[in-house]
This record gives C-alpha cells, structure tokens and sequence, in this order.
C-alpha cells in the first residue's frame, strides 16, 4: 500500500482510524499519533468531520486513562513500578515523576499529553492516589482535547503544506525510509547509552539490607533517605526512623545532616536507580558516605519480616 493508499483509506474512515490509534498510543504501545492526527486534521472535508475527530480521539485517550487510572487504584505502587521496569532507560525512575504529579496537582493532568514519559504515569498515579473519579475524568478530558485539538487544527491550517509533504514523500519513498531509519537509530542509540551511562553509576558501593540492619542498632546509625515517592509510601506505610524525600527536592531535605554522617539511600525502582542518582548527587554535594540499599524497599521488606500492608488514603 503507497502513501496514496494511506491517505483515501484515512479521508474514508479518519474517525476510526484516529480513535484507533489515539487508544494503542495511550495505552502505552510505542505507537505515534501525532503523525495521525496532523495527517487526519489536513485531508478533513468540513469542519464537522473534524470535529468528529477530535471527538474520537478524546474518547480513545479517556478510555485509556481510565483503564490506567483504575489499575493504579487497585494495584498502586506495582503498577507504577512495573511501568519503571519498561522504560528502556531505569534511571527515568517513577517516583521523579510522581513527585512532580503531586507538586502540580490535578493541573498536570491537562499538560501531561505534551510530555513524553508522562501521559502513561500520569494515570495511575491518580489512581493510587485515589484522585476523585469526576475531577481525573475532567482534566484527562480536558488535556486530551487540548492536545488532540492542537495536532488537528495544525493539520487543517497547514493542509497544503502537509499535502505537499505526502507528494514528496511518495516520490521519494526510500529515501524517506532510510531518513527514518537513521532517526530511529540514533534515538535507540540515545536510549542504550544512558542506559550504559547508568550502569557505569551504579558502580557506586551499595549496603546490603543486613549490613544496614546492622549499622541501625550501632551506636551512630546512619541516616536513611527513603526516595519511594507518596504513592509507594501511603500504600505501604512509612519505614520508621527514614526521611521521606523527593528528587526534585533532595537537598532541602538533607540540607541539615553533618556531611560525615553515613547516609543510607533506598527506593522502589528497578536496579535502585533512584537511590543511586541520589547517592551520587549527595556525594558531588560533599556528603562523605552515601550508600544505597542494594535491592531497594523489596529486600528491605525480606530483611526485615515485614509485609506491604495498603493504608488508607483521603479522596
């Protein structure tokens, strides 16, 4: 099937087609819409069928929010940090993100479309923070339609530019291809080598949850930095005598330690990679011994005995 091919069966059943793939891409499959949307907004015949659109693709967005809203509900911090363990780059930890959901508010909800990594956290960090169902569905609603309406009309002013691009395209198919290609691989390049970046970070000297035990009952324990995030910790309660801090905000939390004083980091990432970004920045920040938990808050809870009892939070 060409370009041209592409375009009919697109001008014929553009509300189907938009719906479709507004719904794989924020269910999270690696599939753009964007390209979608701005192709559907330039080949729309009335301003009706481009409403039509728009509609669809709010619908198709809610839909997938929704199923990910009530995942996070029901399952809370394991979703989310399943949603870690995907990312090709686990340095892009899920509580950095959660933090920031929480600073922002329900607001975030409506920007979230336009930032990358985002638009599927987003979701089931309302719902582990029980966020009230109207509000979610309002603002995903409203930054669904903003997000949507902004690719479409773009399509629909820029029709002959993008008519013009799609001839283009079609006479020049493999070089497009090739194009393509080269700007695939030089993000998958990107992707592998933060991950290489990371894992020449994580040589950092970690302490194992016995080791840690150990040193709490010693006479000048360390202090601990409990990076999981309010999701994780409301979920599965404080861990007693740790300070709850956020990325974003990691220094003002530390700010009053003595820097001789051995600080032990954890989260509930995959390979401890919030605790090891944090273990690093308070070492360039002049802390003389930060280590973190090999294992994270899963192997602190084996260690220990303990289990992750759910606690009740406000809607």
């Amino acid at each position: 099937m060409d370009l041209s091919q592409i375009t009919d069966t697109l001008q014929r059943d553009a509300v189907w087609v938009v719906f479709l793939n507004v719904l794989m891409q924020q269910a999270g499959l690696p599939v753009p819409a964007v390209p979608t949307l701005l192709l559907a907004g330039s080949l729309a015949l009335s301003s009706s069928q481009l409403a039509g659109m728009l509609a669809a693709a709010v619908v198709a967005s809610v839909i997938a929010d929704w199923v990910w809203y009530l995942a996070g509900r029901a399952f809370g911090y394991r979703v989310l940090s399943g949603l870690c363990r995907l990312s090709i780059n686990p340095g892009s930890c899920v509580s950095q993100t959660e933090a920031r959901f929480v600073r922002w508010g329900i607001g975030s909800l409506v920007v979230a479309k336009f930032i990358p990594g985002f638009s599927t956290v987003a979701p089931p960090i309302a719902g582990a923070l029980r966020m009230g169902l109207p509000g979610f569905t309002l603002a995903a609603a409203a930054g669904a339609a903003l997000w949507a309406g902004l690719a479409l009309a773009a399509g629909w002013l820029l029709r002959d530019e993008v008519s013009a691009a799609i001839q283009a395209l079609d006479r020049h198919a493999g070089s497009a291809l090739i194009a393509a290609a080269a700007v695939i691989a030089v993000w998958l390049g990107w992707k592998f080598w933060q991950k290489y970046r990371f894992r020449q970070l994580a040589t950092v000297p970690h302490i194992t949850p016995d080791e840690l035990l150990a040193a709490l009952a010693a006479t000048h324990p360390p202090l601990v930095l409990d990076l999981r995030g309010q999701a994780t910790v409301a979920a599965t309660g404080p861990i007693a005598g740790a300070t709850v801090a956020e990325h974003d905000r990691l220094l003002e939390a530390v700010g009053h330690w003595p820097k001789n004083r051995p600080v032990v980091t954890l989260c509930a990432c995959p390979q401890d990679a919030g605790a090891i970004q944090a273990a690093h920045r308070l070492l360039k920040a002049g802390y003389l011994s930060v280590r973190p938990l090999q294992g994270g808050y899963e192997a602190w809870l084996a260690a220990t005995g303990a289990t992750a009892e759910a606690q009740p939070t406000p809607t």
